[in-house]
């Protein structure tokens, strides 16, 4: 444990410390503020349908287009820039394994991630003093947002372990995260019923409609859960194999 919270630390500095943290944090609040403000100003109108600001927000399009982009800028130096600097060797050889380096970097990739999403939180303080907010439904959304980041991070650290390139890291988990969301679209192609199903499980986009709705099903916290330790294993086997190349 004591290892992991080495690695969590160290990585989690190198976050905070670089000014492209802060860019990025940037741009995304920037990104996501405009967003917000066109969702009120869209629902504000009369001839517009009932519908609560955050069902837009967590499931428009701008939404997923953010995460694609954001998700492999966060993950892609985590292991490739280690790999490609040779500092993976010097840390390799510390009494450490490789599931607790991608556990400490993968950690702090996910709390570098909330911190970009925390001051979202804001959005919903300013509509309840207009309207009522269900904070309930929020949470759901905010749990989908969380558990959908934590499987894109894994996939993102999963492409880092795998090469020593950066951008190559990047495109790869963009790449990965795509398949991911085209599965959504597929599924509604298919007539095949139980393929229907197998296609409706892993679709993320379906995942996230149910939460922004408010609705929690143990089914998808299974799959979240499962896929991200998947990646994370399929990462710390790919470091521990290409460790010495």
């Amino acid at each position: 444990m004591s290892a992991v919270l080495a690695t969590f630390q160290r990585e989690l500095r190198a976050y905070f410390l670089s000014p492209m943290a802060y860019v990025l944090l940037f741009f995304f609040l920037v990104l996501n503020g405009v967003a917000f403000s066109i969702i009120v100003s869209y629902l504000t109108d009369p001839s517009a349908p009932p519908g609560r600001p955050f069902d837009f927000f967590f499931n428009g399009v701008l939404f997923w287009l953010v995460l694609l982009f954001v998700i492999p800028v966060i993950t892609m130096r985590l292991l490739a820039e280690e790999r490609r600097s040779g500092s993976i060797e010097v840390l390799m050889t510390a009494p450490v394994s490789e599931a607790q380096v991608v556990a400490g970097k993968y950690l702090a990739a996910l709390t570098f991630y909330v911190a970009l999403w925390a001051p979202t939180l804001l959005y919903a303080v300013l509509v309840d003093r207009w309207s009522d907010v269900d904070w309930g439904i929020l949470g759901a959304g905010y749990l989908g947002i969380f558990l959908l980041g934590a499987l894109l991070l894994a996939v993102g650290t999963f492409a880092s372990a795998m090469v020593r390139s950066q951008i190559v890291a990047a495109m790869i988990a963009f790449s990965l995260m795509l398949l991911l969301f085209l599965v959504g679209f597929v599924s509604g192609l298919v007539h095949t019923p139980w393929m229907q199903q197998a296609l409706s499980y892993v679709s993320v986009l379906e995942h996230m409609d149910e939460l922004a709705r408010g609705v929690v099903d143990t089914r998808r916290l299974v799959f979240y859960a499962t896929g991200t330790l998947f990646f994370l294993f399929a990462a710390s086997r790919a470091l521990e194999d290409r460790k010495w190349r």
